[in-house]
Order: C-alpha cells, then sequence, then structure tokens
C-alpha cells in the first residue's frame, strides 16, 4: 500500500484517540463507532479516508490497526437507539462509549465532524474531514466502516429484497424501491421521518 500523506499526530508525544463513525446517514441498520490510539512506533502505510480505499484494503488495515494501535475500541448503536435519541446523539453515545472502553485513557480526542457532546476530564477538537487530515481518525473510520458491513451483510441474508450487501443501508435507488416494495422492517430507522423524506427523493 502506499504510503499516507496523512499527519500521523496532531501533537507530538500526546496520547491522542481518533473518532469517527459509520452509517449515519443510512435508511437502515446500526451507527457505528470507532477509536483508534495508534502507536508512534508501530506506523501503518496506506492509512486513508475508508471511503478512498476498497474493501479489500479496508479489511487489511482494519487487521493491522487492531494489531498495532496501543487501544482501539467499536461500538454499535440500534436503530431502536437512533429512533429514541436521533441519530446525532447515538454518535456521541457510541463515542463516549469507545473511550470508556479504550484500554489506554487517551489525553486528547481528535473527533471527525464538528459536533460532540463533551466528554468528562479529556479535551477534543471537532476537525471536519478530520478522516482526510488525520491517521488517528482515518484508523477509526476504517474499523468503524469494516465492522458496520459485516453487520450489514449479516442482516442481508434475513432480509435479502433489501440489498443490504451492496448497498449497506445507504439510500440508494434499489434499497428505496424495495421499501416502496416491501414496506420497512425493524432495522429501518423512523425518526423525523427519514425514510419518508429519503424515499421522496427522485430516483433516478
Amino acid at each position: 500500500m502506499k504510503k499516507t500523506p496523512l499527519k500521523p499526530f496532531m501533537q507530538e508525544g500526546r496520547i491522542e484517540a481518533g473518532l469517527d463513525e459509520a452509517g449515519r446517514g443510512c435508511l437502515a441498520g446500526p451507527v457505528v463507532v470507532a477509536a483508534v490510539i495508534l502507536d508512534p512506533n508501530q506506523p501503518i502505510e496506506g492509512i486513508d479516508d475508508s471511503k478512498k480505499l476498497t474493501a479489500d484494503q479496508r479489511t487489511a488495515l482494519a487487521q493491522e490497526i487492531k494489531s498495532k494501535a496501543i487501544a482501539w475500541s467499536v461500538s454499535t448503536q440500534s436503530s431502536e437507539v437512533i429512533d429514541k435519541i436521533n441519530v446525532l446523539q447515538a454518535t456521541f453515545l457510541g463515542m463516549h462509549d469507545c473511550i470508556n472502553q479504550l484500554e489506554t485513557k487517551p489525553e486528547f480526542l481528535l473527533i471527525d465532524g464538528n459536533r460532540f457532546n463533551p466528554y468528562e476530564g479529556i479535551e477534543h477538537e471537532c476537525i471536519i474531514k478530520g478522516d482526510q487530515k488525520l491517521q488517528s481518525i482515518a484508523a477509526a473510520s476504517i474499523l468503524a466502516k469494516v465492522h458496520r458491513d459485516l453487520i450489514m451483510d449479516e442482516l442481508d441474508a434475513e432480509f435479502p429484497n433489501y440489498l443490504w450487501k451492496d448497498n449497506k443501508g445507504y439510500p440508494t435507488p434499489s434499497h428505496r424501491t424495495a421499501v416502496m416494495k416491501y414496506g420497512p422492517t425493524s432495522h429501518h430507522r423512523n425518526t423525523f421521518q427519514i425514510i419518508q423524506k429519503k424515499l421522496s427523493i427522485p430516483l433516478k
């Protein structure tokens, strides 16, 4: 894999945890959050925004991240949780859960995006498109994406009409057509009429 152009750390010598999510914009399935503390003594080549990598590249990198990182964690928040507290708050809940799971306590949190509910006792910075700037956030994006894709692949076997193995729960034309034809499942999100809004977008 080519060497990543992303910065390894925002501040060298500090224990930084990068956090990112996968699945916020989906019609179905959970939102998955990951946190990663990279080891400066074990650099990983090829880390990049998960969206810029192939599925095989993400899988290989996820294994390397898990084996070389100082600490990592993943949290899954179900569609039921999303419906109860909304997807943004479910994402924040997942981030706090990830921080709690880390075996090494970070000194600073690097959050992908522009919003976060502060975690008591640890400073943070929100970074727009952070998964394209910092390796730790990109590493978290990879773990979250790989974990969520596996969940959607498993759910696809139970609900094959929705083609989740291909669309991963995102509002693709084929997914939206299936929802209109078969109706929503227990894994579809209903808060704020998200399905109705996304189905109203003209199919191409």
